[in-house]
């Protein structure tokens, strides 16, 4: 009888370095469950909690959440206070946890209209957190992807009015150091939960070749299991950043 050989075990694929999610659908699960848009948020803080610890689980090293856009302002002023409550609770409840665990906050988004405890908020999350070294978790919080840009040039612009730069020096990969997300690789896959299939003013210019998946799931329903079925459609995906995929180019 032929001894039979170990069965070569294919290595597996390293996990996309970086994942955004855009977290949406907590009022729809709220409203088909006959609760209040509220206990959809509160639910999807629980989400998130949920997806920083499996994005740590499987490998990822930035994971960015859509936490609150610079339009959500426009919602009814007792659901902005409701999610100012909630991101309070957030801070002071998981903070020591999430630095305990070696994850390295930072918020991206605009700050100048901001009351003093939200900003002084995000602060002590970034500043408790600097030194660490593990998942890097970007909360993207009063952030819209155009005001960003417009931040960008407007940062370039106040250089170019001191001397330090020339309009000749403009090229992407400056506007690219002058956007919120300056130093963070851009997102290799963007989730939305909910079945919705648009961005909403997310990532505008870092999603330029980001794979883009889109699940019926509502977010506070979104787990572990769904981040690795997520994971696993990427990794089925041809990226060709333009050019042609690796098969094509293989057959020429």
């Amino acid at each position: 009888m032929l001894k039979k050989e170990p069965s070569e075990q294919l290595p597996s694929p390293e996990p996309p370095e970086h994942v955004a999610i855009i977290m949406d659908g907590n009022g729809r699960w709220a409203r088909q469950r006959k609760r209040p848009r509220f206990m959809g948020h509160k639910a999807g803080v629980n989400a998130m909690l949920r997806i920083i610890r499996a994005a740590d689980e499987q490998g990822i090293k930035y994971l960015t959440l859509y936490g609150f856009s610079s339009e959500n302002w426009k919602r009814p002023a007792n659901e902005v206070k409701e999610l100012m409550g909630l991101l309070k609770f957030f801070v002071r409840r998981e903070l020591a946890g999430l630095n305990k665990d070696n994850v390295n906050i930072r918020v991206i988004g605009g700050r100048d209209d901001l009351t003093k405890s939200i900003y002084g908020l995000l602060v002590e999350a970034e500043s408790a957190t600097a030194d660490n070294t593990g998942l890097n978790l970007i909360i993207a919080f009063n952030y819209g992807g155009r005001g960003e840009i417009t931040r960008a040039v407007q940062r370039i612009t106040r250089r170019i009015e001191a001397g330090e730069l020339s309009g000749q020096d403009i090229t992407e990969d400056l506007v690219t150091q002058h956007l919120d997300t300056a130093g963070i690789p851009d997102p290799d896959l963007i989730i939305r939960t909910s079945g919705e299939e648009r961005l909403s003013n997310f990532l505008t210019w870092q999603s330029a070749y980001s794979e883009l998946l889109f699940v019926d799931t509502y977010w506070p329903d979104f787990s572990g299991k769904h981040l690795q079925a997520a994971i696993a459609e990427f990794h089925n995906r041809d990226r060709r950043f333009g050019g042609l995929s690796a098969k094509a180019a293989i057959r020429l």
